[in-house]
């Protein structure tokens, strides 16, 4: 089965925070903006959506629990200007977890917590 797109969804406890956080380091502006739910576009056939941890729960049925520490998921993000993305990270409120450096994959990658304990990376071809 061919996968034409993909969208990553995450719960979150602040709709309006996460957004303005994700919409800094990605650039882009919102392509859908509801109460409950934002969706930003991140690559060719890649979006993020941000869905307010109560909307959430009237597609699945469950409310998601809330995360204590990080998530055991990460939204890897390779970009242009590293150093721009880990100054919007810390601007926005991400807590650092691990400094800019060289990974044994061979990318140089930073790794931050989002307020909503969401691990994201971001990095750069070594």
């Amino acid at each position: 089965m061919p996968v034409t797109d993909s969208i990553t969804i995450l719960a979150v406890a602040d709709l309006g925070r996460a957004a303005a956080l994700y919409e800094a380091l990605l650039g882009a502006p919102r392509s859908v903006d509801t109460p409950v739910y934002v969706e930003l576009p991140v690559s060719a056939g890649h979006r993020l959506g941000l869905y307010q941890r109560e909307g959430f729960a009237r597609n699945t049925g469950e409310l998601p629990a809330a995360i204590a520490g990080i998530a055991p998921a990460e939204l890897y993000l390779r970009c242009d200007d590293v150093m721009a993305a880990i100054e919007v990270l810390e601007r926005c409120g991400a807590r650092p977890l691990s400094p800019l450096g060289p990974r044994p994959w061979g990318d140089e990658a930073a790794y931050f917590a989002d307020p909503d304990g969401f691990v994201v990376a971001v990095a750069r071809r070594g």
